[in-house]
């Protein structure tokens, strides 16, 4: 509605900063930081008064009926607007009168009273002698009857009362009910800049809000906890202003994340933006870790608006000192291969150019020894003799080895935050975040309860640059208390350390496993390194076998390496070092260090260090399971002049007679068996009928004790190298197994007593009573005596069916031909006790099997009798033989000996 204005006060310019209630506002003038204020009565009319929380005097009262529509009437059309106003100041009277115009020209503009009054939103004062002006009043306000508008419109008045909960008894369920959940809300008043009172719609709840993620300067208090006016903090009432000035009585969203004190922390979303980014931006607050983690997000946005702030050196940074070196470029950014893990908290990286680089996970720091006390001169008291952090430190092992598992032989993304200076005997520390898959390292290890986060003075920018994830990370651990933040004490980890002593009683242990799995944790040499054992929680010295290689500088006592030792000991080490390994023990030396044979990723180390010419082949070597290997990598080398063999010159030998080693005689002993497996690379597996009641019997109790306790599906947690019980897919049974290996929830077993192998659910596994376990297996394994498979595909697999379909019978004779360190057994199968029913000569006959070309071992007759049966099959030309004899030209394609 508009009117032309006729009164003869000059009209004052101004901006509405808030509305009091349906007829009075405070205004506030177009300049100054923060500009006069002045609250302004409308004349001649009255507003239903709004309800009033209890304070130091008076009790709380409720709002009049139509009070708060008067006052949002007046909130969305004025607030924040540019208005005209006139008013005085009637004798004797306290406050001041006046009239406010909505317009961009005075004689035109809209006059709020005649509005309201409009309405039915306010009610005319009784005048004795009315003046033009209130009798133009009372006929709007006649009209507004007529009408039926607003007060007048005969609505029950109740309905028109707010529900007011001035207090919330529990905060925390209120939270918990709209938890991350946009609520709408009006700010009615702001305490600072980082400390608002809202009502949350539309059930009024009347909450004192803290913006969640900063901290603005803040006013200080009288002795009766009133703001004391003449204490003054830099940039408290400039910043209060500037969230006044954007914020007071505007429609908001408001996200609660958390309760603090009865006070609510959250999120106030305003549709032009972030307050708390803005204020951050101004230098007007700053970043408060312990609030900012319980942000769902826009964390990052807060720390990049008040970097901004710290790099202008606006307000509260004006006097801002970086406290560490700038870092650009390639050095602050890069991709590297972690190759080695410090503790729980470094690793070490190899980068592009072949240089290594250790760095810290910014921002966390490792399990701590507990209880560690100080002297008197306030340093560490000395550790006991023996200790070892990384298996005493409660967690520190298993920090380890989940940034072993993660991150070794990786490539890894690298953001250098900042470089702490060398203190105190400490050497500097690069500290930065690691991410692999665009996940966090330190903070999945965080999140385990593996590690915890540094706590930093609010002006320390030397920290994570997503130290926020870090802190919401630890939140969580905390909360579910797990790792580091549990009530209970972690298990100790004993670790077993294997002497000379202890050697000697492990070694037969050891020697039956065969391949046992190990860690690699130091490698002191190209052939020498040290081993943790899982399965028996045990540190080992491990030397290679059948080798001598070339001895590295010892650092501690500085003695010289020999030539290419080094080399050696970087080649094991990039290709060792904290990786899982499988080892062959055949013996120990005097002081307890076993040796043996190493494989990592399926590759002989001692045949990898000879091949590369770091190793000689040593005259165990050449009496080894691996001869072969190890004397072609060696001619490999010296052919290639490498490394040792680099000024070799080959010299000619005469021919030697070998000597026969073996006697001539053929030994004899069958043994009647059933053949339960044939494996894919041609061993088998056989049960000595002598022990098949036993078989039968030891099972029939197992499965009737199963039946009456039922193991329940998922209680048994499996691990490599257990021995179990496993339900088999064929018969539903349970049998005796091996665990080799579990991934994914299903497990690779080995049926021990049959030989055979198969992947199962973990839910099909279930714990073996231990009578059951300490008794022996009852399948062994064997090898065919003196051949070998053809390596083409077609015709190895035609004769290990033949094999499977000559063994698929109820009884076979077995006669142990001879036994080799470190390998099965290798034996003959007979149908019966005559020289012709021998399996594997009538399939060498049909050209299905090898022989080898033996040396260094007696021709004895068996041996003798193969090669006239492979004579045969070449005449006949017969599978392999179907073009000739191959092993002129083809001996070493299909892995014969030279």
């Amino acid at each position: 509605m508009t009117t032309q204005q006729t009164t003869t006060i000059k009209p004052i310019r101004g901006i509405i900063k808030q509305i009091l209630s349906g007829d009075s506002v405070i205004i506030r003038a177009q300049s100054g930081a923060p500009p006069p204020e002045k609250q302004i009565n409308f004349s001649s009319i009255t507003a239903p008064k709004l309800a009033r929380r209890a304070g130091d005097i008076g009790e709380t009262t409720k709002d009049e009926p139509w009070a708060w529509e008067a006052r949002e009437f007046l909130r969305k059309k004025l607030i924040g607007e540019e208005v005209f106003f006139t008013f005085e100041k009637p004798p004797n009277a306290v406050r001041e009168y006046g009239v406010v115009y909505l317009g961009k020209d005075f004689n035109t503009a809209e006059n709020i009273t005649e509005t309201l009054v409009s309405e039915g939103l306010v009610t005319v004062r009784d005048a004795a002698r009315p003046t033009p002006e209130q009798v133009r009043l009372l006929e709007l306000q006649e009209a507004a009857k007529s009408a039926g508008k607003g007060m007048w419109g005969g609505a029950p008045p109740s309905e028109h009362v707010r529900d007011i909960k001035w207090v919330i008894e529990e905060p925390k369920d209120l939270v918990d009910q709209l938890q991350f959940k946009p609520i709408k809300a009006i700010i009615e008043h702001v305490r600072d800049g980082s400390t608002v009172r809202a009502f949350l719609l539309p059930d009024f709840y009347y909450i004192t809000l803290m913006i969640s993620g900063i901290r603005c300067p803040g006013f200080k208090l009288d002795a009766n906890g009133k703001r004391d006016p003449l204490a003054k903090v830099e940039y408290a009432e400039e910043a209060r202003y500037f969230v006044e000035l954007r914020l007071l009585q505007r429609d908001v969203e408001i996200v609660l994340e958390a309760v603090n004190n009865n006070n609510f922390i959250g999120t106030i979303i305003h549709p032009k933006g972030n307050i708390a980014e803005l204020l951050l931006k101004e230098g007007l607050a700053k970043c408060v870790d312990w609030s900012i983690m319980l942000m769902k997000s826009s964390s990052e946005k807060l720390r990049a608006a008040e970097k901004q702030a710290k790099e202008a050196r606006r307000r509260l940074w004006k006097d801002f000192v970086p406290t560490m070196p700038k870092i650009t470029g390639k050095e602050k950014e890069f991709t590297a291969v972690v190759s080695e893990i410090n503790n729980g908290d470094a690793i070490v990286l190899k980068m592009p150019n072949g240089d290594y680089k250790k760095v810290f996970l910014a921002s966390i720091r490792a399990p701590k020894e507990p209880g560690r006390a100080n002297d008197d001169e306030g340093k560490p008291v000395p550790r006991p003799k023996g200790f070892r952090p990384l298996y005493d430190i409660p967690y520190m092992f298993e920090a380890r080895e989940y940034l072993r598992k993660k991150l070794i032989g990786k490539k890894v993304h690298v953001v250098i935050d900042y470089v702490q200076e060398a203190r105190e005997g400490f050497p500097e520390k690069v500290c930065a975040t690691v991410t692999i898959g665009g996940k966090n390292v330190a903070e999945a290890l965080v999140s385990k309860g593996l590690a915890t986060v540094v706590r930093y003075r609010q002006d320390d920018d030397q920290r994570s640059c997503r130290y926020d994830e870090l802190l919401t990370a630890e939140a969580k651990a905390s909360k579910s208390q797990v790792g580091l933040h549990g009530k209970k004490d972690a298990p100790p980890l004993r670790v077993i350390e294997i002497d000379a002593a202890r050697a000697k009683l492990e070694l037969a242990a050891l020697q039956r496993a065969q391949r046992i799995d190990a860690i690699v944790e130091f490698v002191a040499s190209g052939s020498r390194l040290r081993l943790y054992i899982p399965k028996s929680n045990s540190l080992c010295t491990f030397l290679l076998g059948g080798i001598t290689c070339q001895r590295a500088t010892r650092q501690a006592t500085d003695t010289p390496g020999e030539p290419y030792g080094d080399e050696a000991l970087l080649f094991t080490k990039e290709r060792c070092m904290q990786r899982e390994v499988s080892i062959q023990v055949d013996t120990h030396d005097k002081a307890g260090n076993f040796i043996g044979w190493l494989w990592v990723d399926n590759v002989n180390m001692s045949v990898a260090l000879v091949k590369e010419g770091f190793a000689s082949v040593h005259f165990t070597g050449e009496k080894s399971q691996y001869a072969s290997l190890l004397k072609s990598a060696e001619d490999s080398a010296k052919a290639q002049k490498l490394r040792i063999w680099k000024n070799y010159v080959e010299v000619e030998k005469e021919e030697k007679q070998e000597e026969e080693k073996v006697p001539i005689e053929r030994q004899i002993n069958f043994e009647e068996v059933v053949v339960t497996e044939v494996t894919p690379e041609g061993n088998f597996y056989v049960q000595r009928i002598s022990e098949g009641p036993k078989v039968e019997a030891l099972f029939a109790k197992l499965r009737q004790e199963f039946e009456a306790n039922p193991p329940l599906p998922g209680a048994y947690t499996p691990k490599r190298g257990d021995i179990c019980a496993a339900k088999f897919t064929v018969d539903d049974d349970w049998y005796r197994v091996k665990v080799e290996k579990v991934q994914g929830g299903k497990a690779t077993v080995h049926y021990i007593d049959y030989g055979n192998k198969e992947i199962l659910p973990t839910t099909r596994l279930a714990s073996l009573p231990a009578a059951y376990i300490s008794e022996k297996s009852f399948a062994t394994e064997y090898v065919l005596p003196f051949v070998v498979l053809p390596k083409d595909e077609e015709f190895a697999s035609t004769a290990i069916k033949y094999l499977k379909e000559d063994t698929a019978v109820s009884k076979l004779y077995l006669n142990v031909e001879y036994r080799q360190p470190g390998s099965p057994p290798a034996a003959s199968l007979h149908s019966d006790k005559t020289s012709d029913s021998d399996i594997v000569k009538n399939l060498i006959k049909e050209g299905l099997l090898i022989v080898e070309n033996v040396k260094g071992r007696r021709h004895n007759k068996l041996l003798e009798s193969y090669k006239e049966a492979q004579e045969i099959a070449k005449k006949q030309h017969a599978n392999i033989w179907e073009y000739g004899d191959i092993s002129e030209v083809d001996a070493k394609e299909f892995g014969l000996g030279n």
